[in-house]
């Protein structure tokens, strides 16, 4: 029997779980960022119905949403030195140990569903060497999270052209999403996921840069009302696991955790276009404006992202060069 894994419990904490640890030989804290209710939260509540069914309550999951225990930004660090078992990141906190990750945020590379799914399928020429990178950080990869292009946010008109955006504070996520912003003129700040609302409330940002799933979970057309969709990234999260924690778990768990992660993978990954349409009706709903670009402002966008690859190639050398090609192979 594996030894009950026990740790502090944020007083107040929302704890799903039909079964309490004590009654656990394993039990698996996971943080994430977002809100139960988000579809990546709901994507966990569906890991935690398989795991502990089919371990017949020997495992134990509880989820901590809402950045309770750590921030996006600090879940690397915390799986990665065993102070929580696992956690859901976006993929880009990964970029200071492996800048090859922000690949994924290459402007307009991944323009089609088609090529979104070959980039992400276990042990492509692009996800594999990611997994395998992160390997290195002292986190196991159980499955990535689909969260669906990426999409801008203002207030009293869209960002249809980079002429909309410049000069403008802009929310991001990430640095390469940093330098897209800079290409097209304006000024990026990073801000949690979490700390969106607020800065978009308080003004600190005057556009965003988020995923459309993000707008309903976190009720942002309170605080802004313009959606442009631009898709000029593809957002993706990955839950991972501590690896020491992962290695002392009895093969009978590890294969159960599995099977079921990775029929989460595939469920999130089958429901994003529906989870975004649902986002957008949503959206539309609570007032917003959906713009959609021209091909000739989507153009635009894409011209000005050249310095974007140029520096994504210099700071990852020929992992990142492999990567890019195999990219423009799909």
């Amino acid at each position: 029997m594996n030894k009950i894994v026990t740790g502090l419990l944020a007083a107040g904490a929302f704890c799903v779980g039909a079964m309490s640890a004590q009654a656990a030989d394993t039990t698996l804290r996971i943080s994430l960022q977002l809100p139960l209710k988000s579809h990546l939260g709901q994507n966990l509540a569906l890991f935690k119905d398989e795991v502990e069914a089919a371990s017949g309550g020997d495992i134990a999951v509880e989820i901590y949403d809402s950045a309770q225990l750590y921030k996006d930004k600090e879940v690397p660090q915390a799986v990665g030195s065993g102070a929580i078992e696992m956690g859901v990141a976006s993929l880009t906190r990964y970029v200071g140990d492996i800048p090859a990750v922000d690949i994924f945020y290459q402007p307009f590379l991944f323009d089609s569903e088609e090529k979104v799914r070959k980039a992400v399928a276990p042990g492509s020429p692009v996800r594999g060497p990611i997994d395998d990178a992160i390997a290195g950080t002292g986190s196991t990869v159980l499955w990535w999270q689909a969260y669906g292009g990426a999409i801008m946010l203002s207030n009293g008109g869209p960002v249809a052209t980079p002429a909309d955006m410049e000069g403008k504070k802009v929310r991001v996520f990430g640095k390469t999403l940093g330098d897209f912003v800079e290409a097209a003129g304006g000024a990026p700040t990073i801000i949690s996921g979490s700390e969106q609302y607020l800065a978009y409330q308080r003004g600190t940002v005057d556009i965003g840069m988020t995923g459309v799933s993000g707008v309903q979970s976190r009720s942002l057309w309170e605080v802004m009302d313009t959606i442009t969709v631009t898709n000029n990234a593809d957002i993706e999260f990955i839950v991972v696991a501590n690896t020491e924690f992962w290695n002392g778990l009895p093969q009978e768990h590890r294969d159960i955790i599995a099977a079921a992660a990775a029929k989460a993978e595939q469920t999130v990954r089958d429901d994003m276009a529906a989870i975004e349409a649902r986002a957008y009706a949503a959206a539309e709903e609570n007032g917003m404006t959906i713009y959609r670009p021209t091909a000739e402002e989507l153009q635009a966008w894409r011209e000005v992202s050249a310095p974007v690859y140029e520096a994504y190639l210099a700071k990852t050398g020929d992992m990142g060069k492999a990567m890019m090609d195999a990219a423009r192979g799909f």
